[in-house]
């Protein structure tokens, strides 16, 4: 994802990578040491590693996933098999989600203290992620998301950059070779090689307090 917001970052300004000199893939350890070297100018991060670099007096944040809403999801991914033998356990996930995230909406001290340190940052530090970060606290808009006309258009690119960069291996022979299905039914890339699905239909039933 941080490769796929540099892209979005340089599309925005009419770049590509061969405009830069060098992009090196760093593990999230050394990115604030990295940062502060000769050698790097410019570094793509995930929070709460940003706020550090951010603290440092020659930081500019230039670029962010806010520029480009509805791009970068977070998901709760289940195997497919798995749901369809186990319904079961779909629920108890989509309830436990929904639960920790209405506490959180609801400024829950004990839960946001939970998040707090597995983010490893203070409270401060936390809150103000989530105050820059759009999460869907209302269920009905989370369910309109995933049924959006957006979301296809945002994964078709997601294939294209990802076969781009040779991400999906050498039996790709195109940026459509996995398919992914949509609640509609609808189908992007390759309807014969379906292995991603966006399904609402757990998140609606606790909408709907159907659990």
């Amino acid at each position: 994802m941080s490769h796929y917001l540099l892209a979005r970052a340089l599309d925005s300004v009419a770049l590509t990578e061969a405009d830069l000199n060098g992009v090196i893939n760093t593990s999230d350890v050394d990115m604030t040491t990295a940062y502060v070297t000769n050698d790097v100018e410019v570094v793509v991060i995930w929070n709460s590693l940003v706020s550090a670099i951010v603290e440092e007096p020659s930081a500019n944040k230039l670029f962010d996933s806010a520029d480009i809403p509805g791009e970068i999801i977070d998901l709760m991914v289940v195997n497919t098999n798995m749901l369809a033998a186990n319904p079961d356990f779909g629920k108890a996930l989509a309830s436990a989600l929904y639960e920790v995230i209405g506490l959180m909406a609801a400024g829950d001290e004990e839960v946001l203290t939970a998040m707090t340190e597995a983010s490893g940052t203070d409270l401060a530090g936390y809150k103000a992620q989530l105050a820059s970060t759009e999460i869907l606290y209302d269920l009905t808009d989370a369910v309109a998301f995933t049924q959006g006309v957006d979301l296809p258009i945002t994964m078709t690119n997601i294939a294209e950059f990802l076969f781009d960069k040779g991400i999906p291996g050498e039996e790709a022979s195109s940026a459509d070779f996995v398919g992914v299905e949509y609640p509609n039914g609808t189908i992007t890339c390759d309807a014969n090689n379906v292995t991603f699905r966006f399904d609402t239909t757990f998140m609606q039933m606790v909408a709907d307090d159907a659990l």
